[in-house]
C-alpha cells in the first residue's frame, strides 16, 4: 500500500474514533449550553433598573392584624411576615420601588347615598400615617419620596423608594380640598374609584352588577382637573371603562392604571379595553399589569400561572406600546394570586419569563421601572406649566347623586352618628 493510502486510512480511523467520542456526549448537554440564561439576564436588569410595583396593600393588612400599630415587634417586617411582603422578600424580588396603598373599603351598604358621612377620610390619614411610620422605621432599607428624583436616587443609594397611592375616590370624602390635604400628607396618585361610585364617576363593581355605566360626573372633571394642577397621578383603575374613556378625554396629564390588565384577553371589567389602551398610549399613560387571578381568567381562574400574566403584559405592549406597561401584582390585597407569583420574592421569575417569551432588555427595562417614572415626571412637569400659567385651586364642591356642582348650604349636611360599617376585600 503506498504511503499516501495508508495516510487517508489512518486520517479516517482518525475521524471515526472522534465521532464515536462525540456520539457518547448527550446532546442536552450542547442544547444547555447555548440556551440564554434568562435569570442572569434578569437579575443585571434589575440591578441597573428600579422595579417598582404600582400597588401594595400591606398597610391595610397591618391595620387589620394590629390596629396599626407597629412597634414592640407587633409587625416583624425586617424577618418574616404572613402575607405577601416583608423586607427579605422584596430584597430576593430586587424590588426597587413601591407604591403603598393607604386603602380604606367603601362603605358597607350600597343603597346609601354617596354623600353618607363616613369615617373614611379620617383612617385614610391614619393609613398614610402608618406608611410614613413604617418607612421611617426601616429606614436603613426604605425610602420614602413624594417625586420621581427621589425615587431615582434612593435606587442609587440602595434603598427601596417608598410611595403612597390613595385607592379611592370615596376616602377623601368627596371633597376637592379634602384631596389637597391628602396630596400635603404625601400621597402622590388616587384610585377615581374603589368599589363604589362616588361624587367623580362610576366604578367598574358597579356596572357588573348590572347598573348603567353613567361615566364620570361633571364634578369629577374638577377633580381632574386639580390632580394635574397638584401633579397627582390620576389612577384609572376600579372605575368603569366609560369612566376612562371620559376621564382621557379631558385629562391635561398622562394617567396611570395602578393594578389592571387587558381586557381583551381576560373580559373582566376590572381590566382595560384596546380602545382605552390606544387612548393611553396617545395620553403617554401606563397601565400596570396586576396579578389577581380572577381579574386575568375569568373563565378559568385555578390554571392562571406567570405565563398567564405574560400574555397581559404583551398584549398591553402589542396594542399601546411598550412604552405603555407597568406591573402592579395587588400583592396583600388579595388572595388569589398565580402559581409561581406567590409572593414580591417572584418578581425576578417573571422578568425571566417576560425575557424568555422575546422581550429585549430595553422593553424589559420600561416595563419594570422607566415608563411609571417617565409618566410621574411627565405628570410633575405639566404640573408645573399649569401653575406657571396662573391656574387657582379648584373650589367647587358637590351635592347630589348626579354629580352637580352646587354651593355649600345647612342641607348639605349629615349629623355623624357613628361610624359606618366596612366591607373588605381591597382587589
Amino acid at each position: 500500500m503506498a504511503p499516501e493510502s495508508r495516510s487517508v486510512l489512518a486520517n479516517a480511523g482518525l475521524f471515526v474514533s472522534l465521532l464515536a467520542l462525540t456520539s457518547l456526549v448527550p446532546v442536552q448537554a450542547a442544547v444547555t449550553s447555548s440556551t440564554p440564561d434568562y435569570a442572569k439576564r434578569a437579575e443585571r436588569i434589575l440591578k441597573g433598573t428600579p422595579l417598582i410595583d404600582g400597588h401594595n396593600d400591606l398597610p391595610f393588612a397591618i391595620r387589620r392584624s394590629t390596629n396599626d400599630q407597629i412597634y414592640n415587634g407587633k409587625v416583624p417586617f425586617e424577618t418574616a411576615l404572613k402575607g405577601h411582603t416583608d423586607l427579605p422578600r422584596m430584597r430576593k424580588g430586587q424590588m426597587g420601588g413601591q407604591f403603598w396603598s393607604v386603602f380604606i373599603p367603601c362603605p358597607s351598604d350600597p343603597n346609601a347615598p354617596i354623600n353618607f358621612p363616613t369615617y373614611a377620610t379620617r383612617d385614610t390619614l391614619e393609613q398614610i400615617d402608618l406608611a410614613r411610620r413604617l418607612v421611617d422605621k426601616y429606614s436603613k432599607d426604605l425610602m420614602f419620596c413624594d417625586n420621581p428624583g427621589c425615587a431615582k436616587r434612593a435606587f442609587r443609594q440602595g434603598k427601596i423608594g417608598s410611595f403612597i397611592g390613595i385607592e379611592g375616590g370615596h376616602q377623601v370624602g368627596n371633597s376637592i380640598a379634602a384631596l389637597r390635604q391628602a396630596f400635603y400628607a404625601g400621597a402622590r396618585y388616587m384610585t377615581i374609584t374603589h368599589n363604589c361610585d362616588n361624587a367623580w364617576a362610576t366604578a367598574a363593581s358597579t356596572v357588573r352588577a348590572g347598573k348603567p355605566d353613567l361615566g364620570m360626573t361633571e364634578f369629577g372633571s374638577q377633580l381632574v382637573k386639580e390632580m394635574n394642577r397638584l401633579g397627582m397621578l390620576v389612577d384609572l383603575s376600579h372605575v368603569s371603562h366609560q369612566t376612562m374613556r371620559d376621564v382621557l378625554k379631558i385629562a391635561q396629564a398622562p394617567v396611570i392604571f395602578s393594578h389592571s390588565s387587558s381586557y381583551e384577553v381576560s373580559k373582566h371589567l376590572r381590566n382595560v379595553p384596546d380602545d382605552v389602551l390606544k387612548t393611553v398610549a396617545k395620553n403617554n399613560g401606563v397601565v400596570m399589569v396586576t396579578f389577581v387571578r380572577t381579574f386575568v381568567n375569568v373563565t378559568d381562574p385555578d390554571s392562571v400561572n406567570i405565563d398567564t400574566i405574560v400574555k397581559h403584559i404583551f398584549h398591553i405592549a402589542e396594542v399601546a406600546g411598550w412604552d405603555h406597561v407597568g406591573l402592579g401584582g395587588d400583592y396583600d390585597g388579595t388572595s388569589e394570586l398565580p402559581k409561581g407569583l406567590e409572593d414580591v420574592s417572584k418578581y425576578p421569575d417573571l422578568i425571566a419569563k417576560v425575557l424568555e417569551n422575546g422581550a429585549t432588555d430595553a422593553q424589559v427595562r420600561k416595563l419594570v421601572g422607566e415608563n411609571v417614572l417617565r409618566v410621574w415626571t411627565e405628570v410633575e412637569q405639566i404640573s408645573k406649566k399649569i401653575q406657571r400659567s396662573g391656574a387657582l385651586p379648584v373650589e367647587e364642591i358637590w351635592e347630589g347623586r348626579n354629580g352637580t356642582l352646587a354651593k355649600r348650604s345647612a342641607s348639605t349636611f349629615i349629623p355623624m352618628e357613628g361610624p359606618a360599617p366596612y366591607e373588605f376585600g381591597c382587589d
